[in-house]
């Protein structure tokens, strides 16, 4: 199946053209005022993200009103239930949006600060300083929201962003770049640093254009994902799975632990932060499965489980291909484990480094979980659902990432800063510098 900028999108079959010139003239533009944007001080950046929270407020009801227009025809093909959950955008979705907008508009300036400053020699200082990256492409799929996080995290770090969402989630996207470029207008920025991608040919082209583009963050599926990473020589962020696990250990607060898997399955099942598997210490079967199954149960949670989850009460069969399924859905995996080794040795196979999580009541083997695991969230008697960047304080994210280089889990602000190497002289050269000359001083200078 070719790639139609849908929720099923993609194919290793597809050539990826190379830009029409008008994609490149709408790229180029976004790098100049992506320049002009850089250049700003904070506080002017501050005010541009505030004007875009309040110009999202004024167009509230003709971006709920494009986002029924999307659910309509989406139900209408037949889009699976958790790409559907993705795509509403209902008043509260949206309020709780323009709220991380205003968050990510008081956060701290990232761009600017000194990161480190050094004395290489009398009169030669050496400075690190962050900088933004340039201009972000971001590709996604049902995910209007996105827009929102994005654009607002991009301004405010000084950032062009170059937009393309799914095709079920057009409508929408187009009513909420309008916004947000009519806030920027009003701040008197440039409404061009912000550029909105709405046909196949555009988002294969956006691919090819390294040199305009410093960085493709996508948000989507795990074909999706691989697609893009597969097809670009521009740098990628972002992760292909969100296969994340909860396990519970042999000594644990049962009413806790059934809470916090509830809570990881059932709140949200679409997102990639929810579990697709519960691992259960052997010794905690009797007293956390059958709470664990009937609260899951009730939530409307198909279980499959192994022979010993079956024999304490879970219905189905899991097979191997389970423990490797997202399913992104009410349905979990189930699995009895001897040991903590065991659990951290699933976790390795099985797991997409995302976010796992350990419900215990001892300190030591909870230590040892989060010290053994690696994900880019591991957590300790808490939902896997705070994988979040709202969550975490960042205002919004611009995606998680799951690689080991940073930036690594939810990607705020600082993932979208590098930084700049500057050095201060009096006309010193590198020839004055060796055996029986000068020597550096190599001295740490305030930040």
């Amino acid at each position: 199946m070719a790639w139609d900028d849908g929720a099923s999108a993609i194919s290793a079959a597809v050539t990826v053209p190379d830009p029409t010139p008008e994609l490149l003239q709408r790229a180029a533009a976004v790098r100049r005022a992506a320049l002009e944007l850089g250049r700003l001080d904070g506080e002017r950046r501050r005010l541009a993200v505030r004007a875009m929270a309040a110009a999202l407020e004024d167009g509230a009801e003709s971006i709920l009103a494009a986002n029924r227009q999307d659910l309509e025809a989406a139900v209408a093909e037949q889009l699976a239930p958790a790409l559907l959950a993705r795509l509403k955008l209902d008043g509260s979705k949206l309020a709780a949006a323009i709220e991380g907008v205003r968050q990510v508009a008081e956060l701290p300036d990232p761009v600017g600060q000194r990161q480190l400053h050094t004395e290489l020699d009398q009169g030669l200082e050496l400075e690190r300083i962050s900088v933004p990256l340039g201009v972000v492409g971001v590709i996604f799929e049902a995910r209007p929201d996105a827009v929102i996080q994005i654009a607002s995290l991009a301004v405010r770090s000084g950032n062009g962003a170059i937009l393309k969402g799914g095709r079920e989630a057009t409508a929408s996207c187009l009513a909420i770049h309008g916004a947000l470029r009519q806030g920027l207008a009003a701040a008197g920025l440039a409404p061009e640093v912000l550029e909105l991608l709405t046909s196949r040919q555009e988002s294969l082209g956006l691919l090819k254009l390294d040199g305009l583009v410093d960085l493709i963050i996508p948000r989507g599926s795990n074909e999706l994902v691989r697609f893009i990473q597969d097809h670009t020589r521009i740098p990628v962020l972002g992760h292909a799975d969100g296969l994340c696990h909860l396990y519970v250990d042999r000594e644990v607060d049962v009413a806790q632990a059934v809470r916090i898997a509830v809570d990881s399955k059932t709140h949200y099942p679409a997102a990639c932060n929810a579990i697709e598997t519960l691992l259960v210490h052997r010794e905690a079967v009797a007293t956390f499965l059958p709470t664990a199954i009937a609260a899951l149960e009730a939530a409307g949670v198909e279980l499959r489980g192994d022979d010993e989850a079956r024999g304490a009460g879970v219905r189905l069969a899991a097979t191997e291909a389970d423990w490797g399924t997202e399913y992104g859905d009410l349905t979990l995996a189930v699995k009895v484990v001897g040991s903590l080794g065991e659990a951290t040795e699933h976790i390795a196979r099985y797991g997409s480094r995302h976010t796992d999580a350990i419900c215990t009541s001892d300190g030591d083997r909870a230590e040892r979980f989060l010290a053994g695991v690696d994900s880019a969230g591991v957590y300790h008697n808490c939902s896997t659902r705070f994988a979040d960047g709202f969550r975490y304080g960042f205002g919004a994210e611009v995606g998680i990432s799951t690689q080991t280089l940073p930036p690594r889990g939810p990607v705020g602000l600082e993932g979208l800063v590098t930084y700049r190497y500057r050095l201060r002289g009096e006309g010193q050269i590198a020839g004055d510098y060796g055996p029986g000359q000068r020597s550096y001083t190599h001295r740490s200078l305030p930040l």
